[in-house]
């Protein structure tokens, strides 16, 4: 039975376009270096994932000489936002609150990680004031 296909990168995926998002485009050697940093992985399985994220349309693939370079569709902003709306509608219904209670939680953010986020907070409500 075939694997489903999943619409949003997978965590494997998401480290290859963290990659990406720094220092695209790059070969499947180029890719498979960086991702051998943190563990080793044989070339063909690298190979075949790159393939997959092509297939779901999370790279572009042109040739270059014998190689194929890839490249990530959309950026890490766009990326990010989906998949967190996804989050967002299918585990809190909507609601931002119960997401950011719940992310409070599990993060325990320090002083200065919370400083960030309530000046994200302010820089928000001031946007919106200016709508």
């Amino acid at each position: 039975m075939p694997r489903p296909k999943h619409e949003h990168p997978t965590p494997g995926e998401l480290e290859v376009l963290r990659i990406l998002w720094q220092h695209s485009p790059l070969t499947v050697r180029e890719v498979r270096e960086a991702l051998n940093r943190r563990r080793p992985r044989a070339y063909t399985s690298v190979m075949s994932l790159l393939g997959v994220m092509t297939e779901k349309g999370l790279l572009a693939r042109r040739p270059a000489g014998r190689a194929f370079i890839y490249s990530a569709k959309a950026g890490r902003a766009k990326t990010m936002r989906r998949m967190l709306a996804d989050l967002l509608g299918r585990a809190f219904d909507g609601s931002a609150s119960l997401l950011v209670a719940h992310l409070l939680e599990e993060a325990s953010p320090n002083p200065e990680e919370l400083a960030v986020i309530r000046r994200t907070i302010a820089e928000y409500e001031k946007q919106r004031e200016n709508r």
